[in-house]
């Protein structure tokens, strides 16, 4: 069976939004009703992941949503506040899933770490300085830290990648 070569495209009406079902009622009907509107009003961008050779339309192996956040220093970890200005910019994943008979895969892994290379495109051209991420639960706490997220002070679900251990994560041939 050859094995399958997948391509990350921003979400567009050629993308299979209903045939969509990560196990998540809330992710569903975000990416169902809200993903495109927000990707076209310039509020978000949502990308899919799709294997090379599907047909039309494309069906959604899972997706990412980032968006530009802004976030006061002083949120950080005193380590890192006191050599920001007072409030500094980044970039949030707003939501990542993975459809469902698709999970446990490697599939989520694959969308974090194109993210993870779009986040380093738009800081080469506009700056800031990590990724952030609000954690569902624990386990997606989890789940993040072992790409080296941590949690802020303030609130163990919000976490954050610095820009410099985000751009060793993709250096990294494990990762």
């Amino acid at each position: 069976m050859p094995k399958s070569v997948y391509k990350i495209e921003l979400l567009s009406r050629g993308h299979d939004r209903e045939g969509f079902d990560c196990g998540s009622e809330p992710l569903n009907a975000y990416f169902r009703q809200t993903a495109r509107q927000h990707t076209e009003r310039g509020i978000s961008r949502t990308f899919v992941m799709v294997e090379e050779e599907a047909g039309e339309p494309k069906p959604i192996l899972g997706f990412f949503t980032l968006n530009i956040c802004q976030i006061r220093a002083d949120q950080l970890s005193p380590e890192l506040a006191h050599k920001l200005p007072r409030e500094v910019a980044g970039i949030k994943l707003g939501r990542l899933a993975v459809a469902a008979n698709r999970q446990r895969q490697g599939l989520g892994k694959l969308l974090l770490v194109a993210a993870m290379k779009k986040v380093v495109e738009v800081f080469e051209s506009a700056g800031g300085i990590g990724l952030f991420v609000d954690a569902k639960d624990e386990a997606a706490r989890a789940y993040y830290e072992q790409f080296g997220f941590n949690s802020l002070p303030d609130n163990a679900l919000q976490l954050f990648l610095p820009l410099p251990t985000l751009r060793k994560a993709l250096e990294d041939p494990a990762s």
